[in-house]
């Protein structure tokens, strides 16, 4: 089988989706950047499948040019494929994406609104906000446009009413942006609880982005 250990680290952290609480049951998908039969694509998540039943077969690879394939796979791909493909295509730089319905993102998410620099950790995710995705309905292509939008010099955004997406350079950075961002959403749920909180200034953020380069070493 092309790519088993690409699959099994899908699995891994598809899994991992489910016993850290980032995306509960069924939701959320994993993708990473792949190669068959000399074609760009990518691995993805299949649709509607319990991740404690998937399997490295179930995996459903996807070329960067195809609306829809499903190459050793009696699957279909998650229904969120479209946007996973748009952010391989439009980010150079993304090696493997992780969107999920965690609880703290997903409430933030409901409001429709950027998170502002009220933490410097915002940086993790490239710029001085956390964009918010406008609306629409998942799977279409006007979400996916929505999110590249939103990802414009990020690696990560939220999903209006929907969740939050992010990429990295593997999984394991991809999913660590993932808990960073489900982590800074809680703590700016408990900011807003005490009131409006203070905002860093622009120029603050411009140097924690120029610090924040060298901030993961291992």
């Amino acid at each position: 089988m092309k790519n088993l250990d690409k699959r099994n680290k899908i699995i891994e952290y598809s899994l991992r989706l489910n016993s850290t609480n980032l995306s509960p049951l069924r939701s959320g998908n994993i993708s990473l950047r792949s190669n068959e039969k000399d074609t760009d694509g990518y691995l993805i998540t299949p649709s509607g499948k319990k991740y404690e039943s998937l399997k490295p077969e179930d995996i459903v690879f996807m070329g960067l040019n195809e609306e829809i394939e499903k190459n050793n796979s009696e699957l279909n791909p998650s229904s969120e494929w479209r946007f996973h493909r748009d952010i391989y295509v439009n980010k150079k730089d993304a090696g493997a994406i992780v969107h999920a319905h965690s609880p703290h993102a997903t409430a933030v998410s409901s409001h429709r609104k950027s998170i502002p620099a009220f933490h410097y950790m915002i940086a993790l995710a490239g710029g001085n906000d956390i964009k918010c995705a406008e609306y629409a309905t998942f799977g279409t292509e006007e979400l996916s446009k929505n999110i590249i939008e939103a990802l414009e010099e990020r690696t990560a955004c939220l999903m209006s009413n929907h969740g939050q997406v992010a990429f990295g350079k593997n999984l394991e950075d991809a999913f660590e942006l993932a808990q960073e961002i489900e982590n800074i959403c809680h703590q700016y749920t408990i900011a807003l609880k005490l009131g409006k909180p203070k905002i860093l200034s622009f120029e603050e953020m411009k140097k924690v982005l120029d610090r924040a380069k060298n901030y993961k070493k291992g």
